[in-house]
């Protein structure tokens, strides 16, 4: 049988603001930007949620429930750092990880007794080991099953450790909300209470073929969830096997509306280099780029188009995002948000003609420079010239660049 740990750092976002500003700690803290902002709450101190606040919700709400609250813009440098040195502790302690977020990672450790024990004498060494390499905190949760390793780290928070010994997963489950499986979420959650189904248990009793009519493959992923057991989703592949992400985004809210054309095609070219980093991170090249486009009304349109050749350069990117822009932009119209989009990996492509070919070298060379710049120095190291105007800051989110764990370029 094989034991697996998820490993949860415990207000990531938050306690790492505490590490360079002390006199945060124990107070109501929310990251993600400004409270008269239009973004989100990025993560919220363990005080500020005991009022409501929680992580995705607008910024203006959190300081509606929690006015007292101290906003910071979050530093992604920072916690992109420091979940090097999370993943570096991980990696010692056994070569099976994968670093789910920036904050999270599930652990392998099966046939590692003769080296640490039982598995709680050994999450207690992780545990120690995390706290004095980066002085920060995290919970473990140990099980048979990865689905119900990262329940059982959440039912241990904060600073906690909790193994569910094989054979107990049912019982642990049955008296959660459905909620708590990971995979469920509004919708989802939405319809099981429609039919009766909120808690574990009610759906660990329904027969198998009533949840694959209602809800398809998926209602046969959720019996086995209910059981404890690894049941598609996030559970296919074995720990450590890098299948790579299936699309790469980014978006922008502007905190005013725009119609500033200049602007907003700045804005765009930020976003694009922002993808474009993304991609050559994982070695990737796109076949497809989207834009998306939302008015103040928030009415919303999303253009894609199929490049002759893959690309993971951010001039490319950009090039094409901003013709799909002029063409579907009503002129003068206000924006609120942008998003660039890519998807439809490939290995290689066509070939450009001579000229077009010693450009692309060109920005290959150039652009591979500039990550390894951003790799020393932080993500905002270096620019395009037509994305200055476009500066934003990054917002702070569970998958940046640089993630560790990840193949890096």
């Amino acid at each position: 049988m094989r034991t697996f740990f998820h490993v949860d750092m415990d207000a990531f976002f938050v306690s790492v603001e505490e590490l360079f500003d002390p006199t945060l700690k124990g107070k109501p803290v929310v990251v993600g930007g400004r409270p008269d902002e239009r973004g989100v709450v990025s993560a919220a101190s363990y005080a500020a949620r005991k009022f409501g606040v929680h992580s995705a919700m607008p910024l203006r709400t959190a300081y509606q429930m929690c006015p007292q609250a101290i906003f910071v813009d979050g530093h992604p440098d920072r916690y992109r750092e420091y979940s090097h040195k999370v993943h570096e502790v991980l990696q010692a302690f056994s070569p099976l990880v994968e670093m789910a977020s920036i904050d999270e990672a599930y652990l392998d450790i099966t046939g590692t007794e003769r080296l640490y024990g039982p598995p709680l004498k050994a999450a207690h060494l992780l545990h120690e080991r995390m706290k004095a390499a980066t002085n920060l905190n995290c919970s473990i949760g140990i099980a048979a099953s990865r689905l119900v390793a990262k329940i059982s780290s959440d039912q241990a928070k904060p600073n906690g450790v909790l193994w569910i010994i094989p054979g107990q997963e049912a019982a642990f489950l049955a008296p959660l909300d459905v909620r708590k499986v990971p995979g469920v979420g509004k919708v989802t959650e939405k319809n099981l209470h429609a039919v009766g189904i909120r808690k574990v248990g009610d759906l660990a009793r329904l027969d198998e073929a009533f949840l694959e009519q209602r809800f398809g493959k998926w209602g046969l992923a959720l019996a086995g969830k209910s059981r404890g057991l690894d049941a598609g989703g996030w559970f296919d592949s074995e720990i450590g096997a890098d299948e790579g992400p299936k699309s790469i985004s980014h978006e922008h809210t502007f905190n005013e509306d725009t119609a500033d054309l200049d602007r907003i095609e700045s804005t765009l070219a930020r976003l694009s280099e922002m993808v474009g980093r993304r991609l050559r991170e994982h070695k990737l090249q796109a076949r497809t780029l989207q834009l998306k486009l939302r008015y103040s009304d928030f009415s919303t349109i999303t253009r894609a188009h199929s490049v002759p050749r893959p690309t993971d350069l951010d001039t490319e990117i950009f090039e094409e995002i901003r013709e799909l822009f002029r063409r579907n932009w009503k002129a003068g119209a206000t924006v609120r948000l942008l998003g660039v989009h890519a998807a439809g990996w490939a290995e290689g492509g066509e070939q450009m003609d001579l000229l077009g070919e010693a450009r692309h070298e060109k920005w290959k060379q150039t652009l591979a420079a500039a990550d390894r710049m951003r790799d020393k120095f932080g993500e905002s190291a270096v620019s395009l010239a037509s994305s200055l105007r476009g500066k934003f800051r990054e917002r702070t989110h569970e998958n940046p660049a640089s993630l560790p764990g990840k193949k890096p370029t």
